[in-house]
C-alpha cells in the first residue's frame, strides 16, 4: 500500500479536527483524534488531552495510550505538570527536559514518574481561542533532543483547530450548556473506562489493547465511541468484538 504524502496527512488532520458540526458530537473521541493525530505527524512518542471545567477544575479527557492516561491522572491529583502550569498561565510551556534538577524542583513527583513511564521531555501547548483557554495538550518523547521549534509550532496549530472545533460545536448546541457538555464528556470517560477493561477482561488482553479493538471499530462501523461503549456494557455488541482471542 503506497505511503501517503505528508502534506495530504496534514490535511487529512485539520479537516477532522474541524468538522465537529454533527448531531451526535463526542468530544471525547474527538480530543482522542487530536491525540492520535499529534502523534502520528509531530516527532513525539505520547501525546495526552486535559480539558478543563466552569469552575477552573482539570479533567483528563484524552491520551493516546494507557501509561500517558495514568500519567496525566496523577498529573490532576498532584495538582502539578506541564498541562497544569500551561492552563493556569495561558502560555505554552516550553520543551522541558523531564530528568534534569530544574524538571524535578518544578514538578516534583510529576517529573520522576514521567521518566519511570519512559519520557524524557515535554511540551504542553494551551487549547485556546484568542483569550479563552478550555484546556491543554501535552507532548511527550522518549528520545533525546529538544522538540524542534515547527513542530511545536504545529503541534499548537492542531491543538488551536481542536479548540475552535469544541467551542463551535458547542456554540451551535441548542440542548446542552457548556456545563452540560461537560459533564457529559466525564459522563463518557467513565463509560468508556468501564467498557475497556470489561473488554480486556473478557478477551484476555491488556486495556490498551482492548481500548485499540474499540477506536477501530467505532471508527470502521462509523459509531459513537461512547455508543459503543454501551453496547458492551450491555452485551450487544458485534460478537466479534467481544470474543476471547485466540492464545
Amino acid at each position: 500500500m503506497p505511503e501517503i504524502p505528508r502534506e495530504a496527512q496534514l490535511a487529512a488532520a485539520f479537516v477532522d479536527l474541524a468538522d465537529t458540526l454533527v448531531r451526535d458530537f463526542d468530544v471525547i473521541g474527538f480530543l482522542h483524534t487530536l491525540a492520535e493525530h499529534c502523534v502520528a505527524l509531530l516527532d513525539v512518542t505520547a501525546a495526552g488531552v486535559l480539558l478543563a471545567t466552569p469552575s477552573g477544575q482539570l479533567v483528563d479527557a484524552a491520551a493516546s495510550d494507557e501509561r500517558t492516561r495514568q500519567l496525566e491522572l496523577a498529573s490532576i491529583e498532584w495538582d502539578e505538570g506541564p498541562c497544569r502550569d500551561c492552563f493556569r498561565t495561558r502560555k505554552q510551556v516550553p520543551d522541558v527536559e523531564l530528568e534534569t534538577l530544574a524538571a524535578r524542583m518544578r514538578w516534583p513527583r510529576f517529573a520522576p514518574r514521567a521518566v519511570e513511564a519512559g519520557f524524557t521531555s515535554v511540551v504542553a501547548a494551551p487549547l485556546r481561542l484568542h483569550d479563552q483557554v478550555i484546556g491543554a495538550l501535552n507532548l511527550f518523547r522518549d528520545r533525546p533532543g529538544p522538540l524542534d521549534e515547527s513542530q511545536v509550532r504545529l503541534g499548537q496549530a492542531l491543538a488551536d483547530t481542536a479548540t475552535i472545533g469544541v467551542l463551535q460545536q458547542r456554540a451551535v448546541s441548542e440542548q446542552m450548556t457548556v456545563t452540560a457538555q461537560l459533564q457529559a464528556a466525564l459522563d463518557s470517560r467513565i463509560l468508556i473506562e468501564q467498557a475497556k477493561g470489561y473488554l480486556a477482561h473478557r478477551r484476555d488482553t491488556g486495556v490498551e489493547e482492548a481500548f485499540s479493538l474499540m477506536r477501530h471499530h467505532a471508527r470502521d462501523h462509523q459509531m459513537r465511541l461512547t455508543e459503543l461503549a454501551r453496547q458492551i456494557l450491555q452485551g450487544t455488541a458485534d460478537p466479534s468484538l467481544l470474543q476471547r482471542r485466540d492464545r
